[in-house]
């Protein structure tokens, strides 16, 4: 019963240096990255940084939405809205097709997953591509508007137009111009 006794207490006492020193380790970890922080909010004192953003999100019909970004400001009047920098966008669809979007610049919000991109914005699905210079895409809404010097095209045509709006569930499509007098533009690539 002694020799169980000593096996006990050494058993339980590495135990718990096992336990310190990983605790310790943890702890050394958290106020080096507070430290960061700390110095971040003092070289940008109204903002809030992140770098290598990524945001994952899911809708009802198991669509899948994966945002990257190399920076992010957060907001701080607003802290669920984040400015973006080098913006992608994934957007995984249940039938296995992805539309891909670029962009300079967005605004996401955490709360809605709605997100604003902005300058040089690409988006391609299969052998579509449009290019502008603003896009609205809202899950809730479940619509992408596209405005700014759009252009469309695929391997038979190219479009430009002031606007594009696109129904994200329908695939129901509306092209305009902004101004009566103007006329969307379509020209045949063969």
């Amino acid at each position: 019963m002694n020799r169980s006794l000593v096996f006990k207490f050494f058993f339980i006492s590495l135990t718990v240096i096992f336990i310190f020193i990983i605790f310790t380790k943890f702890i050394k970890k958290d106020q080096t990255v507070n430290s960061e922080n700390i110095s971040k909010e003092k070289i940008q004192p109204n903002s809030n940084i992140i770098q290598d953003v990524k945001y994952f999100s899911k809708d009802t019909q198991g669509n899948q939405y994966i945002l990257d970004a190399i920076e992010g400001q957060i907001d701080l009047s607003d802290n669920k809205t984040i400015f973006l920098t080098k913006v992608k966008a994934l957007i995984k669809l249940t039938n296995g097709n992805e539309i891909n979007i670029t962009s300079e610049y967005g605004k996401y919000n955490i709360d809605n997953y709605d997100t604003i991109f902005s300058k040089n914005v690409i988006i391609t699905y299969l052998n579509n591509k449009i290019k502008g210079n603003y896009l609205d895409f809202s899950l809730n809404r479940n619509s992408m508007i596209i405005s700014k010097d759009v252009v469309y095209t695929n391997l038979e045509n190219m479009l430009k137009a002031d606007v594009i709006e696109i129904d994200i569930k329908t695939k129901n499509t509306k092209i305009f111009m902004l101004e009566d007098n103007k006329k969307v533009n379509i020209k045949s690539i063969n």
